[in-house]
């Protein structure tokens, strides 16, 4: 899916002028009176940003505070306490010492906002983007059901409420903002019970614990024993309390107590001729005392028991026979079936491209099946029965870079391959909405963004498949962050 081309406010090349001598005057726009004047006599003017004008306008209504908050298919365009992260500060800023500053300004073929209305707007959403109640857009509900988002080139989380998929709220992570590189937040995972949210950081030796209710940050743990390392990923128990997260670049794995805020570094696990192997992808067993961790480097998976790391063991995913390949199959992530009788490793060397199938009874291996190029990330649906892959760097799309597979977990077969965006990586399903959720990282060529990112580097995207259709769905792609790499979906049990 290629993305939109127009910019989510009115553009130059779709509406050639916007009149502003009859401005729409609402009763009751839901804005607090001071953004309604700027809004109503700018904005939301015949012709630009109403109702009946917004399909070329960038699909932007401004007519209503609730309007406002449903943005366009490109995003949101407030998102409050962050006017840094807000189009509508973007776009009627003239003063780069300010903020960003994209262009058109608006309103378009009109005198700019003057410097004390552009400051009303910014203070506004600064404060949260009260409505004309003083309520604050998503602040009530606290088992709303959300999506989070990481973005890794630029150390914050986008936080979308599940329901309409509008970017509800940016949360900056790690301990040091601004850090240049970046401490690149590269795992989420929300919870069993939903009450927290976890990230674990390439290039800082913590877990950062957020309430998923307020999305406030609770604490920040240390791992590593001081000793730097590359935290890849995580996994969290059934209890909500018990996390692991692993150590790319030392072969090691903490073991968390997410609560009491404490944690132990084990390792490394060496295998024969590996002192530290690269662990990338981890997964929990079905009895929530074995943890599967694979060894990216080689063609092994360690099989760790949570409560006697010495007697772990070693999976060669690689074995004789009429499936052994002659390169490394780098395997990056390892998932289970819905019902545990299986687990399956994406197999990420560019010579491989293939998604490995364990028993989980006796691990051995049952199939191998092909799919698109640079395997990664991986999520099961329970309902459908199906496993979808990202495949990164797949060209089997003419004019794109990357692909979804889906993969029947009965019959062990790909069924089908989705276009969705440049460069798949993080991917979540949600069952009850029965989305996939997809992070497109945009990150090496891709497609142009829509406006500048607010930190180094460039914008990337989410896209979604229908599971009832297996089909992606075109009005869906809105724009965040730098290089969006991982997703998790949070709903109270």
């Amino acid at each position: 899916m290629l993305r939109n081309s127009w910019l989510p406010f009115c553009l130059l090349l779709i509406v050639t002028s916007c009149t502003h001598e009859l401005p729409i005057v609402a009763e009751d726009s839901g804005y607090p009176p001071e953004i309604d004047a700027i809004v109503m006599s700018q904005c939301a003017t015949p012709g630009c940003h109403t109702e009946a004008s917004s399909a070329a306008a960038g699909g932007l209504d401004l007519s209503s505070f609730g309007a406002m908050l449903r943005g366009t298919s490109n995003g949101a365009v407030v998102i409050p306490f962050r006017p840094d992260f807000s189009l509508f500060c973007y776009y009627t800023n003239t003063d780069s010492t300010q903020g960003i500053v994209a262009l058109p300004t608006m309103p378009i073929n009109a005198a700019p906002l003057t410097a004390s209305q552009y400051a009303l707007l910014r203070d506004w959403i600064s404060s949260g983007a009260p409505d004309i109640n003083g309520l604050v857009p998503f602040s009530s509900n606290p088992g709303r059901a959300k999506a989070y988002v990481i973005n890794q080139g630029c150390d914050v989380a986008t936080v979308f409420d599940a329901e309409t998929m509008v970017a509800m709220r940016m949360v900056d992570l790690g301990q040091l903002p601004g850090a240049t590189p970046p401490e690149s937040p590269h795992g989420v995972k929300v919870t069993p019970d939903g009450k927290f949210w976890c990230v674990v950081f390439l290039n800082a030796n913590i877990v950062q614990v957020f309430d998923a209710s307020t999305d406030q940050l609770v604490r920040s743990i240390p791992i590593g024993n001081g000793v730097a390392g590359g935290w890849n990923t995580l996994v969290i128990a059934d209890n909500s309390r018990d996390a692991y997260a692993v150590d790319y670049n030392g072969g090691r794995i903490a073991f968390i107590d997410l609560l009491a805020g404490t944690s132990q570094t084990n390792g490394p696990f060496p295998i024969t001729g590996n002192p530290v192997p690269n662990l990338h992808g981890i997964a929990l067993s079905a009895s929530q005392d074995t943890l599967y961790v694979t060894c990216q480097e080689i063609s092994k998976l360690l099989k760790i028991p949570v409560n006697n790391i010495a007697d772990y063991s070693d999976v060669n995913l690689n074995p004789p026979g009429p499936w052994q390949s002659s390169s490394l199959l780098k395997p990056h992530e390892v998932v289970f079936s819905p019902d545990y009788s299986k687990y399956f490793v994406t197999c990420q060397d560019t010579n491989v491209n293939q998604v490995r199938v364990f028993s989980t009874s006796n691990d051995q291996l049952i199939q191998v099946v092909p799919v698109g190029k640079v395997p990664l990330e991986m999520a099961v649906s329970a309902s459908t029965g199906h496993l979808f892959v990202t495949n990164t760097e797949d060209d089997y799309f003419a004019g794109m870079r990357g692909s979804i597979s889906v993969i029947d977990v009965n019959s062990l077969t790909e069924i089908k391959r989705v276009r969705t965006g440049w460069q798949p990586h993080g991917i979540a399903i949600d069952e009850v909405l029965g989305k996939v959720i997809v992070a497109n990282r945009n990150f090496i060529g891709g497609t142009a963004p829509h406006h500048a990112a607010s930190c180094a580097g460039k914008n990337g995207y989410l896209s979604s498949i229908k599971l009832t259709t297996l089909e992606a769905d075109p009005s869906f792609s809105p724009e965040v962050s730098v290089d969006p790499y991982a997703v998790s979906i949070r709903r109270i049990p």
